[in-house]
């Protein structure tokens, strides 16, 4: 046949160490009809700095693809909730073939069409606290691409007809496909008059989806005759592949016939008729077109290029066929993003008669519901029972529902569907599925009441049970607990949801607890956290006694919001919060930066230069909320503001040593018990919070910063300034002159009015 190659790249993202599915990188990509084969390139390369990091250690990504729906990962071996279903992917692990960037291929034959997830993630690494832009950290990018061949013009196999072909020595194999409507039973597949050197040397093999594999279901036509393939139960609404394979190494050619026959389950003893007005009544899909079934006075198909099509007489059904009950539909009521609810009509008691099932159908909206969790609840009406031993068994399958056999409503499985299964009865009335993000499409649950006897279970007898059954969409499981937050995630334009947990807690639900906090811990962590802010209390009292008063209520207003931000911080339950978070943050980060402002100012000591100081503390202020409105953990924006502060300070210092001709503070006091200490004190606690802090150590390293830096304030903080020692205007001398004198005891910044004695200058 003729293939037609497509090609689909994404761009390039910064991955991200595990914690939680939230930090996972997702890819979305579509793969169409009647692909044969689809290569996934998988780049991944380092940047350092905007250049490309050879010197990045070598980190491995995981990748987890997925058909239908994201893939449900742990790496981390967490333990899932309660009820909770985990659907399987396929897992990649990629390692570095060169310094700075590395390939990836992985090859999928026959895939099924639709939607296909990738998930992409780093190692789980220590959780170091890195502050923004101190250092150029080491970036890992990965690039998926996509290229897919698909085959075009593939035959179409029409219920009813024969399809008459010859293959060529040079060819091996045929390929066809049928459409399966719903409410089918059985696909029969049949080669007819096979004509060959060594008899009928054909493997004939079907699949649902996609064009079969080496281990779809096959049977070899030279060991049968007749040579007949049936699928009981096939999937409704999809497309069926039947490959007609000639054997390795047989001459000739090999003429043979192929015909399809679907039986409705509404009728079991007749097979699907080929004079059926299909398009409608089949449920044919629009891109069928017009030949995909025949109306009332058609002609027949027009024969394919190197096949013929003819009716055939119907045979009639095989006499195990069982029927396919009414599906009653439920009412969809869409409340917010994942959040929708099933109603059945006339429900929610649902009555389960004891001779047929109950089938219910849900449908899940292509890509829009598929990022959510499938939540199930089925609760038994024990008073219904009558005092009989009744177990009500429900299977919920994808895209047909399983009402055939009642060892099959107990093991929920068949040789070709497996489901998922639920059960209730009179000692266990209530039972719970979820399914983290479900497959779209359309849902059967079937519910089946049987009664437990010495020899099993058996259908019952004058006994209808009655079970209460909800069925609805939810963002995440039970909203992820109380040591979890449920956060709706996008990539490009699909919308999904995680759990990201916290206090130690793990798991899809924020359910595992075998590293959570204890509720002590907790306590401590938040009790250290706050009350190392008491530290301020003494340069709080130091600014007073030396009468700085607005440094003063700078260091309160830090002591006070630092101290309820991280009341209002803490992960588990131990929190308080007097305001909105972001609030609490903005004033604490403020604060924090306006106390080392005003001390870096009061250390200049301007007063005496600069007659209106007090314009600096409020130039600090407004620039510093401007550079927090910015970036409230960028690195520059914080330490901008810190240095220019330094910076006036260096200027006026030097200046006084400039025009005293002495180091300025002149005492060496000043420097060995105040402003060496002080700095040492103040560098320590910048390495600290910069070098060492991690999620780990955070609550007392952090701690140990708030006492460090409360302590260097307290030693940075300047003396009280003497009175200056102004004098009056002396008496007018020729008319208009004055004098003023100048104090230079509070020039020199000594402590002691005795160190030094008080000279004046007189200008006049």
């Amino acid at each position: 046949g003729l293939f037609v190659t497509d090609y689909f790249t994404r761009t390039p993202r910064k991955l991200s160490p595990f914690r939680s599915f939230a930090s996972i990188e997702l890819f979305h990509f579509h793969i169409p009809e009647d692909t044969v084969i689809a290569v996934w390139n998988l780049i991944t390369f380092k940047e350092q700095g905007g250049t490309f990091g050879d010197q990045c250690p070598d980190r491995s990504i995981t990748v987890y693809f997925r058909s239908g729906a994201p893939s449900v990962i742990n790496p981390l071996h967490t333990h899932f909730p309660r009820d909770t279903a985990v659907p399987g992917s396929f897992a990649l692990t990629l390692t570095w073939t060169l310094p700075n960037r590395t390939t990836g291929v992985f090859n999928v034959t026959s895939p099924l069409p639709g939607d296909w997830f990738l998930a992409a993630h780093l190692p789980k690494d220590e959780g170091k606290i890195s502050v923004k832009g101190l250092y150029e950290e080491c970036q890992y990018l990965f690039q998926p691409q996509l290229i897919v061949q698909r085959l075009v013009n593939i035959a179409v196999l029409y219920p009813g007809y024969v399809t008459e072909q010859s293959m060529a020595p040079h060819n091996r194999s045929c390929l066809y496909k049928v459409f399966v409507p719903s409410y089918t039973s059985r696909v029969l597949v049949e080669v007819l008059r096979c004509r060959g050197a060594e008899g009928c040397p054909l493997w004939l093999r079907v699949r649902a989806k996609a064009p079969p594999l080496h281990n779809s279901t096959s049977l070899d036509c030279r060991e049968h005759a007749p040579c007949q393939l049936a699928l009981d139960l096939p999937f409704w609404q999809h497309w069926y592949y039947v490959l007609v394979e000639k054997h390795p190494g047989v001459p000739g050619t090999v003429s043979f016939q192929v015909t399809v026959q679907l039986t409705d389950c509404s009728r079991p003893s007749l097979a699907r008729p080929p004079f059926l007005p299909s398009s409608a009544s089949m449920n044919m899909p629009h891109s069928f077109g017009s030949a995909g079934g025949l109306a009332v006075g058609d002609s027949p198909p027009l024969a394919s290029p190197n096949g013929t099509k003819h009716p055939v007489p119907i045979p009639t059904a095989s006499p195990t066929s069982e029927r396919c009950w009414p599906v009653r539909p439920t009412l969809r009521n869409e409340l917010d993003t994942f959040s929708v609810h099933f109603y059945i009509f006339f429900g929610p008691n649902v009555s389960v008669p004891p001779d047929r099932p109950a089938v219910f159908v849900i449908n899940l909206l292509p890509v829009l519901d598929s990022g959510g969790v499938l939540n199930l609840e089925l609760r038994l009406n024990v008073s219904s029972l009558c005092g009989e031993n009744v177990t009500v068994f429900g299977c919920l399958n994808h895209e047909v529902p399983l009402t055939s056999g009642d060892n099959a409503s107990i093991t929920c499985e068949t040789e070709s569907l497996a489901g998922f299964l639920l059960s209730v009865n009179a000692t266990a009335s209530l039972s719970r599925l979820r399914i983290p993000y479900p497959q779209t499409g359309s849902w059967y649950l079937s519910l089946r009441s049987l009664c437990a006897t010495e020899h099993g279970f058996e259908p019952c007898t004058n006994v209808t049970a009655e079970v209460y059954l909800r069925a609805y969409l939810s963002p995440c499981i039970n909203d992820c607990g109380i040591y979890g937050q449920c956060k709706l995630l996008r990539t490009n334009n699909y919308l999904y949801a995680a759990c990201e947990c916290k206090a130690g807690w793990n798991g899809w639900g924020c359910t595992d607890n075998a590293e959570a906090f204890s509720y002590g811990f907790q306590l401590l962590s938040t009790l250290l956290l706050c009350l190392s802010n008491v530290m301020f209390v003494p340069p709080v009292a130091i600014a007073v006694r030396s009468h700085y008063l607005l440094e003063a209520a700078v260091y309160i207003f830090t002591m006070f919001f630092s101290t309820f931000y991280h009341a209002c911080d803490q992960p588990g339950i131990v929190v308080f919060c007097i305001m909105e978070y972001d609030v609490l943050q903005f004033c604490d980060f403020l604060g924090s930066l306006m106390s080392v402002w005003v001390t870096v100012i009061a250390m200049a000591r301007l007063q005496p230069v600069v007659k209106q100081a007090s314009v600096l503390y409020l130039l600090g202020a407004m620039l510093l909320s401007m550079a927090l409105q910015m970036d409230r953990h960028g690195l520059w924006n914080l330490l901008g503001p810190s240095l220019f502060a330094l910076g006036i300070m260096a200027i006026a210092w030097t200046a006084r040593t400039i025009r005293r001709r002495h180091c300025y503070p002149p005492t060496w006091k000043r420097w060995a018990f105040y402003l060496c200490p002080g700095a040492l004190i103040a560098a320590a606690a910048v390495l600290l919070y910069a070098f060492v802090e991690t999620e780990e150590n955070y609550f007392y390293i952090h701690s140990i910063w708030h006492l460090l830096i409360a302590g260097s304030v307290g030693f940075l903080l300047p003396p009280r300034a003497k009175p200056s020692g102004r004098l009056g205007p002396l008496p007018r001398r020729k008319g208009c002159g004055y004098q003023l004198c100048v104090n230079e005891q509070e020039e020199l910044g000594l402590v002691d009015p005795a160190v030094a004695s008080i000279n004046s200058i007189c200008t006049s």
